[in-house]
């Protein structure tokens, strides 16, 4: 049997460990990206190092998500990152440049490159056929210092393509059925690959939609082969010099086919609040909707804009909607404004933004309340928005247009317009005036890193306890996702304040969780968290991880973990613990006492042992499943614990 295009690539990669899926494997990191809601805590933990400048191929530190300048915290945050980036040879990109993900798409990533970010949704780059994932800013910070990712060797399940999508349906309803088959759990160390003759119809653009949102299943990532219409994409930036075939074989071996014909979708719609919760637009048509979002990272590129600027050419915003539309770059802008479709999503009665994450996280265009939303972006969960009692569904470009329109949800094919067919330019506007590189002549002793008042250090632990005294500070259910343990939004203006930002931890579950915990730590007490299926979806961030670990969490037990967040934890000392019985969740309660006993030698030996409730005086087995790097990252206090105790 031939190789997938995955294996091509990792194999290339490889530099500890061999290919033998589910065992553990080194890759070499060729591209990194950052961002300044993860990308401040990455840059810290890089200088604590001491590592005088980055050893990757390409690092790019992009302002993309706080640019709303409340306060003086993300001012500080952004005058810190670029001093940073010229110390340390990174490229930076200035707010207003774009999203993150959209730009790399643009103008730096490389088919067969591997691309390590610490942002969930760098699985875009797969889009232009890159390895591309997502990690803990810890990770990334390490990778930049030239130290190998360290990941599961993935399963590798083939999507074969085939058809050609109908009119009105979209890439956004392929990433949606494929959420639908899959769900937003259970794909822990897999990888997508799409392929097959249905790519032919698919530009990158389209096919990136569908890498980026891939994320919400838990995999690794998602790729696409590099083809014709990568090389016509890459060709379009003035860049076709970085375009290479990659195909796998046409007998490639895959742990599983999944076959989708493109022809039979039709518009989806993910409902509230998981972009699992699937259904067809027509079973949810006439809802009146309030607020309709368009761009993100997901669907915010040229072709997005221009088919939703068609339909609503010569026409008005429904009087009952707020229309915000945030391209994914500045490029975007330049090329719509070009081809004079900016003027007509304006004279619809669009509210244009800059091109950030805006919406998207929660940090601006928060609907009112009780309110339906309904957004191209790629997450719609529970208070993401802002708003806590939002109803937000997550829709195609071309759905979203249609609700503009009419003040309710409405398939598209029933609005009576013509499709309007959109071709990816041939040449787009490309003007690189807001990214500054590095000099190679600079002096890194030279340069000042400037801090601001709300910048404080990087948490390095101790090492991990002898013993462990535990108790069960908060217990929560399935699908527990990042935001829903360190917001987001306003709040991420602290992100450089660990002490201030861990005020917040657990905020909309229980507000009281940060008080609580911090009695229990320093009464010397070791916090533990509760959880179920699926414990710490959704976005990268670390702060997740980083809060619990300075309220002094010691140890997570759930019923299973998400890959990063499992990651992350591990790299700031806190055990992921899951349930051999999974019946013992159910009689744990909040404050329950916890014996976990002489746990540093136990994680040292043991991939199971017991742990005893002294409050109800049972005992549960719960199985520890790591690596013996792993054990050592954690035994050492955390992955930077571990570094400085290396270095010394």
């Amino acid at each position: 049997m031939g190789m997938s295009l995955t294996r091509k690539i990792l194999e290339k990669h490889i530099v500890e460990g061999s290919w033998s899926p589910g065992e553990e494997i080194g890759i070499r990191v060729d591209q990194t990206l950052t961002q300044d809601a993860t990308g401040t805590m990455a840059y810290l933990q890089f200088e604590a190092m001491g590592i005088p400048r980055v050893k990757t191929e390409l690092s790019v530190s992009y302002v993309d998500h706080n640019t709303i300048q409340i306060g003086f915290e993300n001012a500080d945050d952004h005058r810190y990152l670029q001093s940073v980036a010229r110390k340390y040879g990174i490229h930076f990109s200035r707010p207003g440049n774009g999203i993150c993900h959209q730009v790399h798409l643009e103008r730096f990533g490389k088919p067969g490159r591997t691309l390590l970010g610490s942002d969930s949704h760098t699985p875009t780059g797969g889009g232009i056929g890159m390895i591309a994932i997502g990690a803990g800013g810890l990770d990334v910070a390490m990778a930049m210092g030239g130290a190998p990712f360290y990941l599961a060797c993935p399963k590798v399940i083939g999507i074969h393509l085939r058809g050609k999508l109908r009119d009105w349906v979209s890439a956004k309803d392929v990433i949606l059925k494929v959420l639908e088959l899959f769900s937003t759990k259970g794909n822990v160390g897999c990888i997508f690959e799409y392929h097959g003759p249905g790519l032919e119809g698919l530009s990158v653009p389209e096919r990136a939609t569908i890498t980026n949102m891939g994320a919400e299943c838990g995999v690794t990532t998602s790729i696409f082969p590099s083809d014709g219409a990568t090389r016509a994409f890459l060709r379009a930036q003035g860049r076709e010099a970085d375009w290479t075939e990659l195909l796998p074989d046409a007998d490639a071996a895959y742990d599983r086919v999944v076959e989708l014909d493109l022809s039979t979708l039709e518009p989806l719609a993910a409902t509230p609040h998981s972009p699992g919760n699937i259904k067809t637009v027509r079973a949810l048509a006439g809802l009146k909707v309030d607020q309709v979002c368009l761009g993100s990272c997901t669907n915010s590129a040229y072709t997005d804009l221009v088919r939703v600027a068609r339909m609503l050419a010569g026409k008005t915003v429904h009087p009952g909607v707020s229309f915000v539309i945030t391209p994914g770059s500045k490029q975007v802008v330049q090329t719509i404004a070009r081809d004079g479709h900016l003027a007509t999503l304006i004279a619809a009665g669009a509210r244009m933004v800059e091109p950030t994450c805006g919406f998207c996280i929660g940090n601006s265009q928060s609907p009112n309340s009780g309110a339906v939303s309904l957004r191209t972006s790629n997450r719609n969960f529970e208070a993401r928005s802002g708003t806590k009692d939002a109803q937000v569904y997550l829709v195609s470009p071309e759905v979203a247009a249609a609700a503009v329109l009419t003040g309710a949800v409405t398939d598209p094919r029933d609005l009576g317009l013509r499709y309007p067919e959109v071709q990816m330019p041939q040449a787009f506007v490309v003007e690189d005036n807001l990214i500054i590189r590095p000099e190679e002549t600079e002096r890194p002793a030279e340069v000042a890193i400037q801090r601001g008042p709300n910048i404080g250090e990087p948490l390095v632990n101790p090492p991990f306890p002898a013993s462990l005294q535990g108790v069960v500070a908060i217990k929560v259910g399935d699908k527990i996702t990042t935001d829903h343990i360190i917001p987001a939004g306003a709040r991420m203006k602290y992100r450089s304040n660990i002490k201030k930002y861990s005020e917040f931890v657990f905020e909309n579950v229980d507000a009281g969780f940060p008080k609580r915990a911090a009695g229990y730590r320093d009464q010397g007490l070791h916090n533990v968290i509760v959880g179920g299926v699926s414990y710490g979806q959704g976005s990268s961030r670390e702060h997740a991880s980083i809060c619990p670990s300075f309220l002094g969490v010691k140890v997570v037990l759930a019923k299973s973990f998400e890959r990063i967040h499992a990651a992350n934890l591990l790299n700031f000392g806190i055990v992921p613990l899951t349930f051999v019985n999974e019946a013992d969740y159910d009689a744990l309660q909040a404050d329950d006492r916890l014996d976990f006993g002489d746990i540093r030698a136990r994680l040292a030996r043991d991939n199971r042992f017991g742990v005893q409730n002294r409050t109800r005086g049972t005992t549960l087995e719960v199985s520890c499943e790591l690596t013996e790097r792993q054990r050592q990252i954690v035994l050492a206090g955390g992955a930077l614990s571990a570094v400085k105790s290396q270095a010394r």
